[in-house]
């Protein structure tokens, strides 16, 4: 597929009569000397690329607050490709639009070859993404395209494994540190499996004590064992014909895993006391943020099993190696939180994504989302503003210069910093003890009541944090 129509923005008329010249017979181009006509005319037919002058790029983004992501003229044709004209003594900042998301530039005077170049890379370019995004709308489901979104390389070769390896019944490991979206990938799988009109059990070994694992995997008949005072179905069972994610699969017991392994290796198991064998008809997909493979070494977890389970594992890289899909994740959170509450927040103040890009985000997606959630229900205006985040996940931006003028006493104004202070301690409090009250106050050197008390006075839940849910 070939580029049709190409709009040059720019003060200058001597490049888009130079651009012009150079592609007249193949490509029809149009001129808008200001922003106002180039979203008008992008409006009206939208354009396969864009060629603008870095410094009206730089005054649109200081009055309207974009990334080259999540540009109104993006928003307007996904497809379009925004190519930053700039002088060759300004080539630095050419190079910086690139890394920022452009998908090019050229320097001024325009030169025929370079532009030539440019729009054949184009073209291809173009053609790729068409046919790619046509074999995703083809395969994936509606309701997961916002999910699948990325420009990291890394994210799209897990999004091109997954649509290999969901519609087989292979197991899939999935592995990555905690919050990284394991959870959903599980999800992404069985919901575009053969077995997505089948239950879909998720089960969290590392919330489940050591004496009962077997029986909330494999079940119990009555009399089995000590309050064993009737038979109790496992989840392979509650998962017959569909998919069962087991989450923090390395924590399980060694007894655990040796019947785990029997249905790997022969589909059958027996509930806990009981002398039938039951067939087992379940797809299975386990995950872990620990090294199995170290595991096994140290003789925890059985390397027979391990191999099993590995026969096609997908890692799922932390947050900070992904920063490109901030401006997706932050969307898909937004809408989700404006259906849930009814404000209508529109996105974040132009500063805070450049903020995010700095902070190192140890919690992962998980943090991401629950951050965003408590500033949305602080939030008073239509956009989410830095004053009602932490401030560690916004270094390099001062509070009261890149926010709002304080509006609000110097009481008040202080006791706002102490909740987010509080708000930020208590969350990487959580998350280090994995939601358990007591250990948690013990570290924090009060007791477990004003604790709780803290928690909910700042809307945090201890359930959010407890090995349970991996978004």
């Amino acid at each position: 597929m070939n580029l049709k129509d190409i709009l040059v923005l720019t003060r200058r008329p001597e490049d888009f009569i130079g651009i012009s010249k150079i592609l007249e017979k193949s490509i029809a181009v149009k001129h808008a000397p200001d922003f106002p006509t180039a979203k008008a005319l992008h409006g009206k037919s939208p354009f396969d690329m864009i060629i603008a002058d870095i410094t009206l790029l730089e005054e649109i983004q200081e009055s309207e607050g974009f990334s080259f992501s999540d540009h109104p003229f993006v928003r307007t044709n996904s497809f379009v490709q925004i190519v930053v004209l700039c002088s060759r003594e300004n080539q630095e900042a050419g190079l910086r639009a690139v890394k920022e998301g452009a998908s090019g530039y050229l320097h001024y005077p325009v030169i025929k070859k370079e532009v030539q170049m440019l729009v054949s890379s184009a073209s291809q370019t173009l053609s790729r993404d068409f046919e790619l995004d046509y074999l995703r709308d083809v395969f994936w489901k509606t309701e997961w395209l916002d999910i699948i979104q990325s420009k990291n390389p890394r994210m799209k070769k897990i999004y091109a494994d997954i649509r290999s390896v969901a519609p087989t019944i292979a197991t899939v490991l999935l592995l990555g540190d905690t919050g990284t979206g394991k959870g959903m990938m599980a999800r992404l799988i069985h919901w575009h499996s053969q077995r997505c009109e089948k239950p879909f059990i998720e089960v969290h070994c590392g919330a489940i004590p050591n004496t009962l694992i077997e029986s909330e995997l494999f079940g119990h008949e009555k009399g089995a064992f000590t309050g064993a005072d009737r038979k109790k179905p496992g989840k392979f069972e509650m998962a017959r014909g569909g998919t069962i994610f087991l989450d923090e699969i390395g924590t399980i017991t060694q007894a655990a895993q040796i019947k785990l392994l029997q249905v790997l290796q022969d589909g059958i198991y027996s509930r806990i006391g009981g002398q039938s064998t039951l067939q087992s008809d379940v797809r299975i997909i386990a995950a872990t943020n620990s090294d199995l493979a170290c595991q096994v070494e140290k003789g925890e977890f059985r390397k027979d099993l391990y191999y099993r389970l590995n026969v096609f594992p997908i890692e799922i890289p932390p947050l900070n190696e992904r920063l490109e899909d901030l401006p997706y994740l932050i969307e898909i959170f937004l809408k989700n939180l404006n259906i849930k509450y009814g404000k209508g927040i529109k996105g974040l103040d132009s500063n805070i994504l450049e903020g995010f890009k700095k902070y190192d985000w140890p919690g992962n997606i998980r943090e991401l989302e629950n951050i965003l959630e408590r500033a949305y229900i602080l939030e008073n205006s239509s956009r989410i503003m830095p004053r009602n985040l932490p401030l560690e996940t916004l270094p390099g931006i001062k509070p009261g210069i890149t926010d709002h003028p304080p509006a609000t006493s110097l009481a008040r104004a202080r006791q706002n910093a102490v909740n987010l202070f509080e708000f930020s301690y208590l969350t990487a409090l959580l998350e280090q003890t994995k939601g358990r009250i007591d250990p948690a106050a013990r570290i924090a050197e009060i007791t477990p009541r004003q604790l709780s008390r803290l928690l909910k006075r700042h809307g945090l839940d201890k359930k959010n944090f407890k090995p349970k849910k991996d978004i």
